[in-house]
C-alpha cells in the first residue's frame, strides 16, 4: 500500500506543481493589470475619449453614456432606441434633471441622424431649448465651462436644420428646409408650429430655397467665417418677384445673390410643454446683415450665421465665369446676367443699401469679372469693423471696350446709384466713396479723380465740342466718355497692379492687332463715331472709324491715350494708394508681375505704396488684402467719418 502511495505521489507531483505554477502565473498577470486602473495614451486620444459625441463620432458623449449607465440602459440603447428614449422622457422631473434633459437632446438626435426619422431631430431641438433657456428664472443653466454647453447649441441648431428639412423626392435640393406652419409629429406627442412672416422679406425680396450651410463643405477661401450661436445657419435665395414696398438699391441686387441667415425654432414653455406632449413652437428667420442678436428669456443670444459658406454656395457654378473671355472679345456680359434694369449699367450690390456705410466700389480688370474679387470680399466681411462700417458695390463691364467709354460707364453708374439711394444728399457717408480697381480697372478708376480738360477730346477732333451737331444721345455719349472731372463724392482710390504707364504685352503688334480683329465694340459706341465723322468731316473721327481703338490699344504703352492719362496725376484732394505686385525677389525698381512692370505701376501722386512678391492676379494675396484692410480702416477713422 505504501509502495501505491509512493507511485501516485510521483504520477501527482508533476500535477501538482503544473497546477502551482499557472495559479503563480494568474496572480503575476494580476498583479500587473488590476481590475480598476488607467493605460497611458496620446494627448489626442485623451481628448477623443472626453470628446467624441452624436456630431463629430456618431457616437454618444461621455456625459450621455453616463445617465444609461446609471440606469443600465446602455446595451439596450443600441437595440432598442425608441423604448430606451421613451423610458428617458419619462422619467423627466421638473426641473433638477440636466443630466437626463441632455441625454435626451443628444440621443435623440443620434438617433434621428441613423433613422432620418425628423420627428426625433424636432424632438432634440424642444429638449436642448428646455436644457439652454429652463423656464424657471431659479433654475441652473450649464456653466459655459462645462463640454455640454456649446454642444447642447449645436445640436439644437442642427436639429432644427434636419428637424424642418424637406424630404427627398418632394422635388426641393438636398438638405433644403421648408419653413410654414403646421403640425408635426414627435416621439411623445405633437408640435404645433407657426411661422413669423416678417424674417422673410429681404432687400425688398422674399427669402426661399433656404440650404443649410453646416453640411456645405467650402473650398476656394482661405477662411471661413462663421459667426457662432445660436439657430441653424443657413444660405437663402431671393424669390424671382419683388416683395411690396420700395427699398433703395433692390434693383441693384444680382438675381443669383443667396442671403445668410440665421432660422430659429422658439419654444415658450418648453419644460412643461415636454410633460404635456403638446409642444408649441414659431419659427423666426435673421438676415446676417440685419440682426446679429435676439433676445431669448430677457437676455440677448449672438445668432450664428456662416456668411463665408454662403458666399461659396452663391458662386458655386455661376455663369459669370463664363462669361469673362467673351465679355471682353463679344461684350454684352451684362445683358448675359439678367440684371435689373437699373443695374445694367454695371453697378451691383452685394447687400440692401444701407445709410451711414462708405461704399467700397470693386472694379475687376481685363478678361475679368467680379468674381476675381471674392477673396477679398470674404475677408473684409469676415472683419467686422470693416463690415459695420463700409458697403461693397461691384462694377462689371465689358473689358475690351476703349478705356474712357468704359470709364464714363463706371462714372455714370456711381452717380445714378447716389441719385437713386440719397437724392437730397442726407448720407454723407455715400459722399466718402473708395474705389478700388486691379489692373485696367485702376485706370478706370484713375478716371473717377483726375481732370482731363478737352485732352481727350482734341485727340479726337480738331472741331470745339460745343460746335459739333449730333444727336442728343451720342453728345452725351461723348461728352461721358471724353471728358472727365474728379467725382464729388470719391475720397480715396486704391491702384492694384495697374498699368499706369502701359502693359508690356499690350505693346507687341501683334496682341492689339488680335484684339482689334476680335473685340466688337458696342453699337452705339461705333454709331456715335460714324455720325460724328458724318458731320464733322474730320480725319481725325475718320481714323478713329476705320481702326477703333480696344482697351488693349489704350494700355499699350506708346499710345497716347495712356500717355495723355498717365500725365494727369490724382486731384490733390483724393488720397491715392498703389500696390504693386513683382515676381521674384529682384530689385522692384526693375521687376514686373508679368503683365505690368513696377515703373508702369509706380505713381508719385500716392500717399502710399505696398510691393507684393506676387504676379499679376494678386487681388486675392493676403498682403494685398490687409494693405486694403490697413486703408480702410484708416479711412474710416480720418476725420469727418460718420458713425453708423
Amino acid at each position: 500500500m505504501m509502495r501505491g502511495l509512493a507511485i501516485k505521489g510521483r504520477r501527482l507531483a508533476p500535477i501538482v506543481f503544473c497546477v502551482l505554477g499557472f495559479v503563480g502565473l494568474a496572480l503575476l498577470v494580476s498583479g500587473c493589470s488590476t481590475p480598476v486602473g488607467v493605460k497611458h495614451v496620446d494627448i489626442q486620444a485623451g481628448y477623443r475619449i472626453h470628446n467624441e459625441n452624436a456630431l463629430s463620432a456618431e457616437q454618444p458623449s461621455e456625459p450621455s453614456k453616463m445617465v444609461l449607465r446609471r440606469l443600465g440602459l446602455l446595451d439596450r440603447f443600441d437595440a432598442e432606441p425608441g423604448k430606451v428614449l421613451a423610458e428617458l422622457h419619462q422619467g423627466m422631473g421638473r426641473a433638477g434633471d440636466d443630466d437626463r434633459l441632455f441625454a435626451l437632446a443628444e440621443l435623440s438626435f443620434l438617433h434621428a441622424d441613423r433613422t432620418q426619422d425628423r420627428a426625433y431631430f424636432l424632438a432634440s431641438a424642444v429638449y436642448a431649448w428646455a436644457l439652454m433657456f429652463p423656464d424657471d428664472a431659479a433654475a441652473t443653466r450649464l456653466k459655459p465651462s462645462d463640454p455640454r454647453f456649446r454642444l447642447t447649441y449645436d445640436l439644437y441648431n442642427q436639429a432644427v436644420a434636419k428637424g424642418l428639412r424637406i424630404t427627398r423626392g418632394e422635388g426641393a435640393d438636398k438638405d433644403e428646409v421648408r419653413l410654414e406652419p403646421g403640425i408635426h409629429k414627435l416621439p411623445f406627442g405633437t408640435m404645433e408650429v407657426t411661422l413669423d412672416e416678417s424674417g422673410l422679406t429681404w432687400g425688398g425680396y422674399r427669402l426661399d430655397h433656404l440650404i443649410p450651410t453646416a453640411t456645405l463643405d467650402v473650398r476656394g477661401f482661405r477662411n471661413r467665417y462663421i459667426s457662432p450661436g445660436l439657430g441653424a445657419p443657413m444660405a437663402a435665395s431671393l424669390a424671382e418677384e419683388q416683395a411690396s414696398g420700395k427699398v433703395s438699391g433692390a434693383k441693384r441686387i444680382g438675381p443669383r445673390t443667396k442671403v445668410p441667415v440665421t432660422t430659429l425654432l422658439r419654444f415658450g414653455d418648453a419644460r412643461a410643454d415636454l410633460a404635456s406632449g403638446q409642444v408649441r413652437g414659431r419659427i423666426e428667420v435673421y438676415a446676417a446683415d440685419q440682426a446679429s442678436t435676439v433676445m431669448v428669456e430677457g437676455r440677448e443670444q449672438p445668432l450664428e450665421s456662416d456668411p463665408t459658406a454662403t458666399l461659396a454656395y452663391q458662386l458655386e457654378g455661376s455663369p459669370i465665369y463664363d462669361m469673362e473671355i467673351t465679355g471682353f472679345f463679344r461684350g454684352g456680359i451684362l445683358s448675359n446676367l439678367k440684371l435689373h434694369d437699373q443695374a445694367r449699367d454695371g453697378l451691383v450690390m452685394m447687400q440692401p443699401y444701407r445709410p451711414g456705410k462708405i461704399p467700397v466700389v470693386l472694379v475687376h480688370g481685363t478678361a475679368s469679372s467680379p468674381v476675381r474679387w471674392a477673396e477679398l470680399v470674404n475677408e473684409l466681411d469676415g472683419d467686422p469693423q470693416i463690415r459695420e462700417r463700409f458697403q461693397i458695390w461691384l462694377f462689371i463691364y465689358d473689358s475690351g471696350n476703349p478705356i474712357p467709354y468704359s470709364a464714363g460707364r463706371l462714372r455714370t453708374a456711381l452717380t445714378n446709384t447716389l441719385s437713386e439711394l440719397d437724392p437730397v444728399g442726407k448720407d454723407p457717408a455715400l459722399r466718402r466713396m473708395v474705389v478700388i480697381g486691379h489692373s485696367q480697372g485702376g485706370l478706370l478708376a484713375k478716371l473717377t479723380a483726375i481732370d482731363t480738360g478737352t485732352r481727350y477730346w482734341d485727340r479726337v477732333s480738331s472741331k470745339p465740342f460745343d460746335e459739333i451737331q449730333v444727336s442728343p444721345e451720342n453728345r452725351e455719349l461723348l461728352k461721358q466718355s471724353l471728358f472727365f472731372t474728379p467725382l464729388p463724392f470719391v475720397e480715396r482710390v486704391v491702384f492694384v497692379a495697374t498699368p499706369h504707364h502701359g502693359a508690356m504685352m499690350a505693346a507687341w503688334q501683334w496682341v492689339t492687332g488680335l484684339a482689334a480683329r476680335l473685340v466688337t465694340l458696342p453699337v452705339t459706341l461705333v454709331g456715335g463715331l460714324a455720325q460724328l465723322a458724318a458731320v464733322t468731316d474730320d480725319e481725325k473721327v475718320a481714323a478713329a472709324l476705320r481702326r477703333p481703338v480696344t482697351a488693349i490699344d489704350n494700355m499699350n504703352p506708346n499710345h497716347p491715350s495712356i500717355q495723355l492719362l498717365a500725365s494727369i496725376p490724382v486731384a490733390s484732394r483724393i488720397k491715392a494708394h498703389s500696390i504693386i505686385a513683382v515676381e521674384g525677389d529682384g530689385p522692384k525698381e526693375e521687376g514686373d508681375d508679368g503683365v505690368v512692370a513696377y515703373k508702369s505701376a509706380h505713381i508719385e501722386e500716392a500717399v502710399s505704396e505696398l510691393v507684393v512678391r506676387s504676379g499679376h492676379s494678386c487681388q486675392g494675396k493676403p498682403e494685398v488684402i490687409e494693405e486694403i484692410r490697413r486703408i480702410l480702416l484708416d479711412h474710416a477713422a480720418a476725420q469727418g467719418a460718420q458713425q453708423p
